[in-house]
């Protein structure tokens, strides 16, 4: 079975069992502060195990893209080296959310490995929970009544809690796990007679991986059992695929074969004729598929985050590719494989293939210039360590040379030892191991907030209605009162005081999805008032409004007017429809490659952030304004509607990257134009926003551009300031404002040859001053000097001057100096017969310093400063006793 095959027979098995298939989620995590990239396919459930989520379905299964190459799942320095390790990965899942348990779970798996695959019964394994006194737990003894239905005892394996126990984190949902192992046979292992389950070696070969959530862990690691017990398992495509079509490692299979073929191509050269090239197509075959599909995913290189750890998966793909011999770019026809072969399961990669070309070349450029800066300093640093005496390189030199420039270790390793210096490498592994605990500490995740437990029990116990898509004013009751920087529960806001709001219904719209929340006031029928500042939305059932109490008291329970600003929620409404627009335009008018990368909506302004390789062309702003004005100009419809969101994708409705969608999503579609999955509020027409205008673009990372744009009276108040300063600068020149180009270009031109006029004078000035300097020149103790005061030249007149007196002089010394804003500026140049008699640099130096200065520069040439123009004279006559002070030494 090809792995496409696979793939297809896993959720096509489950499905018919009464799964929901459910699509593979983001690599970029929406909703967990705690991962750098999804790497396991329970990440989309996780709110659904705790609770937190309803779903419309108690069984789900998923192809799961997944990366393991940061933080505490880092497979990085593996890949390529191992048979099994990779970057990036598919698992295969299916989940019980409360419906089936073990019983049901294993049948299942035995079923579709056995009967589904056809793998012989007599050559899997599985293991179990031992148990664990320190948890309470007794060894899984269910797992094993049930295993013995499909395997005989002595292939039953018991294992520690290391091995066999999963927990979502230290509080939360956990239990034993159960794995298959598949016996690949003696040829596959160590030799050794001890060889068995759990051996480092390939023989034993993990397939799935059985996890039964069984338990409620506690603050305090009590475990108690959950009311309904819940299934969460995990099998590595790879790996069924390397198996099924008898591979010896992951590589070996028609998941990377084709990849490492176009590396053949690129590279000329077989895999597998040298152990080290075969190492090297494997890195670049499994770190292509993890740019590709990072890449589409939104992910780009930088710096920091997950940028930094796509960067270093990318630059370690070309390293090897400089390896093979490629000197040329080569990551992009590799990705474009990568596209090809996985297209049918993700058709993403293909619409995002050129995107992924460019991002893919402009690494590649990023990466040729840090191999030439890194080369240089690696250099001086092997220079100064030969000059103090040590043939080690020091830890923190190599990791500054890694982290801080992108060096490779495995090249700077080659070039350090054929100079015979050694790396100190323990010291460099204590440096990314004290990187690495400054990212686990920084690391913030998608940019969301861990949630205070006192606002997770809040939202536990209150509902509230979401009235903000259909209402500007409503009655509601505070149910809740935080105060103070705890969120404290409070029974009274006073005059004064400002507070946070829990109401049983609301008509404010929350911070989210790059909107900016609704303003507005909240008022009592006692006459009592709070200003809402603004109102976030920390869990789908809580709404927290930030208030100030302008007049009277506000207590909980209280019936209260809440009232939205509705000038600040129409302009707002109409920035976030134009931004719609301006999405629809910039995907027609660049490409299907252009994605959301960020947004801000709010009453005055638009930002909006894309995926985009070079800056806006003005003919292309022209026609994205035009596209967008033209739709606002025809009043097309706006219109929303809820659906479920797997309808909402095939019907052609854009989902944004970076959000996280429920079952149940909205779409806002401008008729005939744009169809968009949005919360956020909207005009009914678009003619309501008037006019649309951008007023700068920008690069905010690589890969990713911003246009920022503002509506109706903002575009009107911005024309027309653009109007007055034309028409201001139209008056200065005498010109009316659509002349003004026509103008500029004249008035450009005369300046032009008044500058190739000044020019020629300066020339004939200059050279008139070089005779002059010549003909003064006098001999110092056998070497002519011509020295001069030059006021009327800048510096790089003094340069061209000195330039034309030395080739002139032949032999000796030119001395020029000059006045200039109140400063000295001094230059002193040496023929190069003169070398090692007479150095440019010290006399320079000496010159300055009798007008105080300083400066100096190499034997042949110096430019030098000085404070005092009075002294000039007194160091122009000191100039001949310095020149012979050095000619005598």
């Amino acid at each position: 079975m090809t792995g496409s095959e696979i793939r297809s027979a896993f959720l096509d098995y489950f499905q018919a069992e009464g799964h929901r298939v459910v699509a593979s989620s983001s690599l970029v995590p929406t909703a967990d502060p705690s991962l750098l990239f999804t790497n396991a396919g329970m990440v989309q459930f996780k709110d659904v195990f705790t609770g937190k989520e309803q779903r419309p379905y108690s069984r789900a299964v998923t192809a799961q893209k997944c990366v393991r190459a940061g933080g505490k799942h880092n497979d990085l320095e593996n890949v390529g080296r191992t048979a099994r390790h990779h970057t990036f990965f598919e698992m295969l899942g299916n989940f019980s959310f409360g419906d089936y348990f073990k019983e049901r779970a294993i049948d299942h798996a035995w079923t579709f490995l056995t009967g589904r695959l056809g793998l012989p019964a007599e050559r899997l394994w599985v293991t179990i929970h031992e148990g664990d006194a320190a948890l309470g737990v007794g060894p899984d003894e269910e797992a094993e009544r049930l295993w013995l239905r499909y395997v005989q005892k002595e292939r039953i394996v018991p294992c520690s809690t290391k091995d066999n126990f999963w927990q979502m984190g230290d509080t939360g949902p956990c239990g034993p796990c159960s794995e298959i192992v598949y016996d690949q046979g003696p040829r596959m292992g160590c030799g050794r007679p001890t060889c068995a389950v759990g051996c480092d070696c390939d023989r034993y070969l993990e397939l799935w991986n059985l996890v039964f959530m069984q338990f409620e862990r506690s603050l305090e690691g009590v475990l108690t059992p959950l009311p309904k017990p819940s299934i969460d398992t995990g099998a590595g495509l790879e790996r069924l695929a390397a198996v099924l079509q008898g591979g010896r490692s992951n590589f070996d299979t028609d998941l990377f074969r084709p990849i490492i073929g176009v590396v053949e191509e690129q590279c000329g050269a077989r895999y597998g004729a040298s152990v080290q090239a075969a190492v090297s197509m494997r890195v670049i075959a499994d770190h292509a598929r993890a740019t590709a599909f990072l890449v589409t995913d939104g992910v780009l290189p930088s710096n920091e985050g997950r940028g930094y750890v796509l960067r270093r998966i990318m630059r370690r793909a070309l390293r090897h590719g400089r390896m093979l011999g490629l000197e040329e770019p080569f990551l992009a026809a590799v990705t474009g494989r990568v596209a090809e072969l996985m297209q049918e399961a993700y058709p993403e990669l293909q619409e995002a293939r050129d995107h992924v070309a460019r991002v893919a070349q402009g690494e590649e450029e990023r990466f040729g210039h840090t191999l030439k800066v890194g080369l240089r300093l690696v250099d001086s640093l092997l220079e100064a360590q030969k000059g103090a005496g040590s043939r080690t390189v020091p830890g923190a030199e190599i990791f500054k040379l890694y982290d801080t420039y992108g060096f490779p270790l495995d090249l700077l390793r080659d070039i350090a030892g054929d100079q015979g210096f050694a790396l100190d490498e323990a010291g460099f592994e204590q440096a990314m191991e004290e990187q690495r605990a400054k990212a686990r500490e920084s690391w913030v995740g998608s940019g969301e907030v861990e949630i205070p437990a006192s606002l997770k029990a809040l939202a536990d116990r209150l509902r509230v209605e979401a009235c903000w898509h259909h209402s500007l004013t409503e009655e509601a009751k505070i149910a809740a009162i935080l105060a103070g920087e705890g969120r404290q529960p409070a029974e009274l806001l006073r005059q004064g005081e400002t507070g946070e709001l829990v109401l049983d219904r609301t008509p404010f719209y929350p911070e989210a999805g790059g909107q900016v929340s609704d303003g507005g006031r909240i008022t009592t029928r006692d006459g009592a008032q709070a200003e809402v500042m603004a109102v976030h939305r920390p869990t789908p059932n809580l709404v927290l409004h930030r208030v100030r109490v302008k007049r009277g008291s506000l207590r909980a329970d209280a019936t209260v007017t809440a009232e939205v600003e509705a000038g600040r929620r129409k302009a707002t409404a109409k920035n976030h429809t134009a931004t719609h627009l301006l999405h629809a335009a910039l995907r027609q008018v660049l490409g299907d490659h252009v994605k959301q990368a960020g947004s801000l909506v709010a009453p005055d302004r638009l930002r909006f952030d894309f995926s985009h390789w070079s800056p806006l062309a003005p003919q292309e702003i022209d026609r994205i304004e035009r596209l967008v004005n033209e739709q606002i100009w025809e009043n097309r419809r706006v219109g929303t509607e809820e659906k479920a969101l797997d309808d909402a994708v095939k019907g052609g409705a854009m989902a944004l990257f970076g959000e996280k969608y429920g079952e149940r999503v909205r779409v806002v579609t401008v008729d005939g134009f744009s169809q968009e999955l949005c919360e956020g509020t909207h005009v009914q027409a678009t003619g309501e926003i008037g006019l649309f205008k951008i007023v700068s673009q920008g690069g905010v990372a690589a890969g990713v551009r911003r246009v920022e744009a503002v509506t109706g009276p903002g575009a009107y108040l911005y024309v027309k300031q653009e109007e007055q300063v034309l028409a201001e600068a139209a008056a200065r020149i005498k010109a009316r404002p659509l002349e003004l180009a026509e103008k500029v270009e004249r008035l450009t031109e005369s300046s032009r040859d008044l500058e190739r006029e000044n020019q020629r004078l300066k020339a004939r000035l200059a050279g008139g001053v070089l005779e002059e300097l010549l003909a003064g020149s006098r001999d110092v103790n056998g070497v002519r000097v011509a020295a001069g005061r030059v006021d009327s030249l800048d510096a790089k007149g003094m340069r061209e001057l000195g330039d034309r007196a030395r080739a002139r002089l032949g032999s000796g010394v030119v001395v020029l100096v000059a006045q200039a804003e109140g400063r000295v500026l001094w230059l002193t140049m040496v023929t190069t017969d003169l070398a090692g008699k007479v150095h440019a640099g010290r006399l320079a130096r000496e010159l300055a310093a009798v007008t105080g200065g300083g400066g100096g520069g190499r034997p042949d040439m110096a430019e030098a400063g000085g404070k005092d123009p009075s002294r000039i004279p007194e160091a122009l006559e000191r100039l001949p006793e310095l020149v012979n002070r050095q000619l005598s030494s």
